[in-house]
């Protein structure tokens, strides 16, 4: 943003009227933090949220049309609704989602009414044995996008392969980590 040089080590803003992930120095980052103001640009909180108890069944997962075990779910203040991404070999899928679905996932977990429109995601991953509980946190939307840019680099075969499957265990290792439980749960 502002010609200033960067370290690897860096905050995001998002574009909100592009849809666009942009790096930015320190200086330039505080000046997009105040969530209520109407910015074009939306600086990318460090807020990591677990969700345990998370509640996403087989039926509701099916309502959501997505075709894996994997996705995020990003409210896009600029299209009014929420939008479901899923990883592939090729980058992010965005997913239209089926009118009310969302509506009855966020009637079931209160707690994602938290989700800072543009910046934070649900992140879930469901796993392979149907009828389990799903893995959910909110996250900061950069740290979605880090996961699909390592997934396209491992990706693997048809399935992802075994390279790709380390690296969402270690993903979900270190958001772990990370999270704090949603305000309410254990209290």
């Amino acid at each position: 943003m502002c010609a200033e040089p960067i370290g690897p080590e860096h905050p995001h803003v998002v574009d909100v009227v592009g849809r666009e992930l942009m790096c930015t120095c320190r200086p330039c980052y505080l000046l997009f933090t105040a969530g209520e103001a109407q910015l074009r640009y939306r600086a990318v909180p460090d807020r990591y949220v677990s969700l345990p108890g998370f509640v996403l069944g087989d039926r509701q997962w099916d309502e959501l049309e997505i075709p894996v075990g994997l996705a995020f779910f990003l409210p896009n203040s600029a299209l009014g609704r929420t939008v479901a991404f899923y990883p592939g070999p090729a980058g992010a899928t965005e997913s239209e989602l089926p009118l009310g679905a969302w509506d009855t996932i966020v009637a079931a977990n209160p707690t994602l009414r938290l989700l800072a429109p543009d910046v934070e995601a649900l992140i879930v991953r469901r796993p392979d044995g149907r009828g389990t509980e799903a893995a959910a946190h909110l996250v900061p939307v950069d740290r979605c996008y880090e996961l699909v840019g390592g997934l396209r680099l491992t990706w693997r075969g048809f399935d992802g392969g075994q390279e790709a499957r380390a690296l969402l265990d270690a993903f979900f290792a270190d958001l772990a980590a990370r999270s704090r439980p949603a305000p309410g749960v254990g209290d």
